[in-house]
């Protein structure tokens, strides 16, 4: 089942409504756009499951060795500056960047773009609206992130100011200058 995604044009929410909704709607994964396009995420499968859990625990293992930030999963929504609210399947936002934030926006949905992101495409996803999230991430601030899209057996690696990089599966990623020291295997799928 593909997102359903809810065009409010009309209806304008405010951050504190948008959280209250995901409050009370606990059992579905919304996300909001930058456009204000409220989006009903469907749950992913085993597979998808299973691979966004191994990436997140080699993320995990990574920063418990380094102490460097704080690493979230995908049950966690980021107000981003530029709008929106979104939720990447991983995430990594640095130690100082994170303690700039106080105890209130720590506890709701952080006001603040992770600086890195994974973004794993789930079977029924489509590539487009993976992308224009990707961007969304850039335009916030993102200086990495993964877009890993077993189905056509590729990673999109996305960078601030450059252009988008497509390496073929399998591959060993890196996490350059923004996670130091990272490596993420990607096999074929």
């Amino acid at each position: 089942m593909p997102a359903v995604i809810l065009n409010l044009d009309t209806v304008e929410l405010t951050d504190e409504q948008f959280y209250r909704l995901c409050q009370v709607n606990h059992d579905w994964q919304l996300e909001r756009t930058a456009k204000g396009e409220l989006i009903v995420m469907p749950p992913v499968g085993g597979i998808s499951g299973n691979r966004e859990a191994n990436f997140i625990a080699d993320l995990v293992i990574w920063n418990r060795q380094t102490g460097f930030g704080f690493v979230f999963s995908s049950s966690t929504i980021f107000r981003l500056p530029n709008g929106g609210d979104r939720s990447p399947d991983a995430a990594w936002v640095s130690l100082e960047r994170w303690q700039s934030l106080n105890t209130e926006q720590q506890e709701k949905f952080p006001p603040i773009c992770p600086d890195f992101v994974i973004e794993l495409r789930s079977r029924t996803d489509e590539l487009p609206p993976l992308r224009e999230k990707m961007q969304e991430y850039l335009n916030s601030g993102l200086r990495l992130g993964w877009l890993i899209n077993p189905q056509d057996q590729q990673v999109e690696i996305y960078r601030s100011f450059s252009s988008t990089e497509v390496i073929q599966l399998p591959a060993t990623l890196k996490g350059e200058d923004v996670l130091q020291g990272f490596q993420l295997f990607v096999p074929c799928f």
